[in-house]
């Protein structure tokens, strides 16, 4: 059985889902919730394998939303539903830790289709979102763009850190702990939490939400 939950702000859609996904005898809704606070209070108390979050327009505070459920509730998978197909919003999705991505002209099996993959432990995109990263890939690949990609990459808040704390924060965003970044770079562990503590007093950031955060909007951490 895959636990599943659905946030949309919008009820009426929310409930077509729910209705859609209710035939599927693998699939169990166990939550619906049309606000922020109410789904993150809610999912502490379920199991909820795959999240399926729906907006029209993705906007920063939706990202944040991600990441904070990517942060609270690790072992949830989210999905997103959205109509945005922007390169840098899509981008910015992913990095803050989507595992799928459908476009709202996507068929409806294709949700079906997205939460299985999902749950098995692989990505899902939909095919105009892969068209979307694989030229994103295409363009790194590229030295002059790459070259100008890396000029532009970061705001006047990230040159207030060295390249090494840009790195460590890099890899942290990946997911690796303290002792592999230590372990990759050839430092120690106690260095690592030093570098942390200092991104954190320099941009004034008060937890790793906040953290994880910056490192998204900034470009920082890359897919």
């Amino acid at each position: 059985m895959i636990y599943t939950a659905i946030f949309n702000r919008h009820k009426l859609i929310m409930q077509c889902i729910e209705h859609y996904l209710s035939s599927c005898d693998d699939i169990q809704i166990v939550l619906t919730a049309s606000d922020k606070e109410t789904l993150v209070e809610k999912m502490k108390d379920r199991i909820i394998n795959v999240l399926i979050v729906s907006f029209y327009e993705i906007t920063h505070n939706d990202i944040d939303m991600i990441i904070t459920l990517r942060m609270k509730y690790p072992k949830t998978a989210v999905l997103v539903v959205a109509g945005s197909q922007k390169e840098d919003i899509v981008s910015k999705t992913i990095k803050a830790g989507a595992r799928g991505f459908l476009t709202i002209d996507s068929e409806a099996s294709h949700l079906v289709q997205a939460i299985y993959t999902i749950r098995g432990g692989h990505d899902y995109y939909s095919e105009s979102i892969t068209h979307i990263l694989l030229q994103r890939y295409i363009s790194s690949m590229n030295p002059s763009s790459s070259q100008s990609s890396d000029q532009d990459e970061f705001n006047d808040e990230s040159n207030a850190l060295s390249s090494r704390q840009i790195e460590i924060l890099r890899l942290w965003g990946d997911g690796l702990a303290n002792q592999e970044i230590a372990d990759k770079l050839f430092i120690s562990v106690r260095t690592v939490e030093t570098h942390k503590n200092h991104i954190m007093q320099k941009l004034n950031l008060k937890s790793s939400v906040d953290l994880m955060k910056f490192a998204i909007r900034n470009n920082i951490i890359s897919i």
